[in-house]
């Protein structure tokens, strides 16, 4: 196989991935809910993004890629200081 063959899969999955997680986002129940749906969508624009590096062979796209998940990181921790001071 090739490796556009396999990009093209990997971002296939990712892509359906991304749209099934977009439904929870919107018809999460609670805020929690929306909260691991939002944090999985960034996981998998990360992953979208690596594959995209890998194909076109641009490593700078990786350096991004790794800013995006340490600023979800911190996005998740602020997110669950206020779920926890909320209850």
């Amino acid at each position: 196989m090739s490796l556009t063959l396999v990009a093209i899969l990997i971002l296939s999955v990712l892509t359906a991935g991304m749209i099934l997680t977009f439904i929870r986002l919107f018809r999460g129940p609670s805020l929690p809910d929306r909260i691991v749906a939002l944090d999985l969508m960034v996981t998998l624009l990360i992953g979208i993004i690596a594959t995209y590096a890998i194909l076109n062979d641009q490593a700078a796209f990786l350096d991004v890629a790794i800013i995006l998940a340490l600023v979800s990181f911190l996005g998740t921790v602020a997110f669950a200081y206020y779920i926890e001071r909320r209850v």
